[in-house]
Parts: C-alpha cells; structure tokens; sequence
C-alpha cells in the first residue's frame, strides 16, 4: 500500500528532536549527512525532520493533521510535560499549544522550529465541530458563537472570535439571557487568552447584572 510521510523543516534539529522527546516521544532514526535528518515516534505514528538552515519559526508554515483516538487526555499529557521542562503551558511563541475546552475534538502543537501539529479526534465530531455555523435554526448569537469557536479551534483566530462575539454581543443587547451569557462567558475565555484584563472586568459586571436563575447559573457553571 502506497504510504505518504510529509517531512518537516527545523534549523537545528538537535533541538527540534530534544523538544519532542520532552513530551515522550521516542528517536527511531538520525543522520547527520548528507543532510540532517530524523525520525521521532509515539504510539501508531511518526514524524520526519530534516534540517533547513535560515528558517525563522514564525516564517515556517509547515503543518500535519494526526488523527486519533481522543485529544483531551493527550493534550493534559503534552500540557503536563511542556510545564515540566519549560515552567509554564505556552499558549503564544515558539513553542506553544492551543488551549483545550471539555468536549473539543482538536488542538494545535506548535514546536520551537514552527511546525504546527494538529491532532483531530477520529470520527465525526471534528466535521461536525467546523461545520456548526452553518446550521439554519440557530439565533443570531448560536450562529456567532459557533462562528467565534471555530475561528478559535480551527484558525487558531483569537482576535477574530473576539471580534464576532463583540459585535453579536453589542447588536443584540435583548437577546435570552442564557445565550446572551453564553456569549459573554465564551468572550471572557477570550479575553483571559488575550490578556485583556480591562475586557475582563466589564464581562464579569455584565455577567453580574444579567438576571439569571438559580438553575441558568448551574447551567453555565456560575
């Protein structure tokens, strides 16, 4: 059967490969020339470097999808090994990984060298997931946050989510109350993300003054 293996691009490999073994990843293979090269396993799948000297990791596109099993356990594991080797969970730079909600079928790991590995549930939550937005009964605000999730989850958009749930937010004031929560508690996750700490002090006065009941509040986790 026909096999294809994408090979990814790192300046210097030696770093590249002691990133990946940090977070469990073994060495099957390595070679210095004629060029560098390596090959880095964990469980049913691989990776391929090879060297490629001048590659500034924020100029690096370079992508693969995984696909497997589930992704949230395998995301606690790769969030618990980068803050035992670097002394926090990077969500920005080089390296860094996306954030995980409870119920998401992806996230993104990104190394030192730029590369960016996207690891996707197997089934058909991730399609569905992508796909949400389109649904024709949903409410001006289901649709935005479907809209804002996947500009989070799949663009790795942040500024962008922001930007859809601020504008449903202020163009529908009179919306339900548990959706218009649900919006402002999505923007807050945001915000934190962001770090903006004054967007962050007004969503939680607006959360405060909306006139939720005792069972909305359980609900949302308030």
């Amino acid at each position: 059967m026909p096999t294809t293996i994408p090979a990814l691009p790192c300046v210097d490999l030696d770093q590249t490969i002691d990133f990946w073994r940090n977070l469990g990843f073994t060495v099957s293979y390595t070679q210095r020339k004629p060029n560098p090269y390596a090959v880095i396993n964990a469980d049913d799948y691989c990776l391929h470097f090879f060297g490629l000297k001048h590659l500034p990791p924020a100029e690096n596109y370079s992508t693969c999808l995984i696909i497997v099993s589930e992704v949230e356990q395998l995301h606690q594991q790769f969030a618990t090994r980068l803050k035992a080797s670097l002394g926090k969970v990077p969500t920005q730079g080089f390296p860094r990984i996306s954030r995980m909600k409870p119920g998401q079928s992806r996230f993104t790991l990104t190394d030192n060298a730029g590369n960016s590995i996207i690891f996707i549930k197997q089934g058909d939550e991730d399609a569905a997931a992508s796909q949400a937005y389109l649904n024709p009964d949903q409410s001006p605000l289901q649709r935005a946050l479907a809209v804002a999730a996947r500009l989070r989850d799949f663009k790795n958009d942040d500024q962008a989510a922001a930007k859809t749930l601020d504008n449903v937010l202020a163009r529908y004031p009179d919306a339900p109350v548990l959706e218009y929560a649900q919006a402002l508690l999505a923007r807050r996750e945001l915000a934190q993300a962001l770090e903006q700490s004054d967007h962050i002090e007004r969503l939680n006065a607006q959360l405060s003054n909306l006139a939720l009941n005792h069972e909305q509040r359980q609900q949302l986790g308030l």
